[in-house]
């Protein structure tokens, strides 16, 4: 399929438009290059480096459609590969983590070790193999590209892609954020809550970052706050109060990433709150106070850090262009005491998770938004326009105090929700799939040749 994908994302800041169609959401031919030019082309986050801590544990993960297994090997260093047997392509690790110094297909028995290395070949010396055979690599297939930053592992497809370092680039203020609230990081707490919704996956990218939403899609979680604070509720669980938020805003970021934050008028609600003397001394005052505002990070395609009342990370599965899965953990700084940990699980369970207050209500409204979007005579949405008179480039007051440097900037009153936030996302998207039908236009041209030169 050829497409002119700048006829998908019109992007004219400068003229006070930006806006995106439908086709980008509904069509699943797009869908399959999306797959091909996206997530099997740019860094695609796997999970924490904590999840396989001792020697010879795994888990396994996504990228795209390709099965991943990282696995840590007996010396203690860590590996990723495609999560599928040589011999005839069954899936050698079946469960989703574990600790085993071998894995053995359950299919024709071929094995191998924690290190990717195959150690066996079921009946080898009576298979009359042939020489050919004999001298190929039997290991499992390592992933191309496969870097840390601070305990998060992600993996490409792509053997070129830009270093991993220039893909987070100036989003690892907002990452740090989360891993330096302890001394020793963050880490998943036991449990993980995995749904799907029938609708397509960039909906909860644009979600992760929408303020717009809140008082329209939660006012049954908005009531339920004015009930316990009424003392109505025999619940006093302390949540989040979003009639008290006064000032927020938003950055974007190189590559598709972008952040939105708002300053939290009860930081004691927070189960981060006790440890605000040792943050100060560890990691100053102004940010030991950033990590105690409510701050939403998305790093483009497939993470989401949320912190409002608790910390959740969410990782984002596309499996079709009306289906998505969703993975939702409680993120907690490593050594926190008990108590902390249990009002921290309250919290996470209150708001977030599948059946919390708040994500059924978004999941919902992104299949009314799916089914919606099936009114194909409708062809451009105009949902990207809150903030583009406030929006700066580069670097505003926040971002200067904070010492980093975004691509855009904006701040304000709560009540601006800006929609900025989301052309990074649209910018990258777009990006990414002209680079990858010019990749495919490039590759044709040189079979056509090919098969002209034979011809001659």
């Amino acid at each position: 399929m050829k497409r002119d994908f700048d006829n998908l994302v019109i992007d004219r800041i400068d003229d006070g438009r930006f806006t995106v169609h439908r086709d980008a959401l509904r069509d699943p031919e797009i869908f399959e290059l999306e797959m091909r030019y996206i997530f099997e082309r740019t860094w695609i986050f796997l999970g924490l480096a904590s999840q396989a801590p001792k020697p010879h544990d795994y888990f396994t993960a996504w990228i795209g459609r390709h099965p991943v297994v990282v696995s840590r090997d007996a010396d203690g260093r860590l590996h990723a590969f495609l999560n599928t047997c040589r011999h005839r392509g069954a899936l050698v690790v079946q469960h989703a983590q574990g600790n085993s110094k071998y894995h053995v297909c359950a299919y024709h028995g071929w094995s191998y070790d924690s290190a990717g290395r195959n150690i066996d070949i079921k009946d080898q010396k009576e298979g009359a193999y042939s020489a050919s055979f004999e001298a190929e690599n039997h290991d499992l297939v390592a992933l191309p590209r496969f870097e840390e930053y601070r305990g998060l592992l992600f993996g490409c497809l792509d053997p070129d892609v830009h270093s991993l370092d220039d893909h987070l680039g100036e989003a690892k203020f907002f990452i740090d954020l989360v891993i330096d609230q302890s001394p020793d990081g963050v880490e998943l707490v036991p449990g993980c809550s995995t749904y799907t919704y029938k609708a397509n996956w960039k909906l909860q990218v644009e979600n992760g970052m929408d303020a717009y939403h809140l008082t329209s899609t939660h006012p049954s979680f908005m009531k339920i706050v004015e009930r316990r604070k009424s003392g109505e509720s025999k619940n006093k669980l302390a949540a989040l109060d979003f009639s008290l938020y006064k000032l927020r805003g938003g950055f974007t970021f190189d590559h598709g990433h972008a952040a939105v934050w708002s300053r939290n008028p009860t930081p004691e609600i927070r189960p981060l709150f006790p440890s605000l003397d040792e943050l100060k001394k560890r990691v100053g005052d102004v940010r030991a106070e950033w990590m105690l505002n409510s701050r939403n990070l998305v790093l483009f395609p497939n993470i989401q850090f949320a912190e409002n009342a608790s910390l959740q990370l969410r990782t984002i599965r596309p499996l079709a262009v009306n289906l998505t899965e969703m993975k939702s953990w409680c993120l907690a700084p490593v050594g926190e005491s008990a108590e902390t940990r249990e009002f921290r699980l309250r919290q996470f369970e209150d708001f977030f998770n599948s059946s919390g207050l708040a994500t059924p209500d978004d999941t919902t409204c992104y299949e009314d938004c799916q089914t919606g979007n099936g009114a194909r005579i409708v062809d451009w949405q105009q949902g990207y326009s809150r903030g583009i008179t406030s929006v700066r480039k580069g670097q505003n007051e926040v971002a200067q105090t904070l010492g980093f440097r975004p691509a855009t900037s904006q701040s304000g009153a709560h009540e601006i929700q800006d929609e900025t936030v989301f052309h990074s996302a649209y910018r990258e998207w777009l990006r990414l799939m002209k680079a990858g039908a010019a990749r495919d236009a490039a590759r044709a041209d040189v079979r056509v040749a090919s098969r002209v030169a034979g011809g001659a």
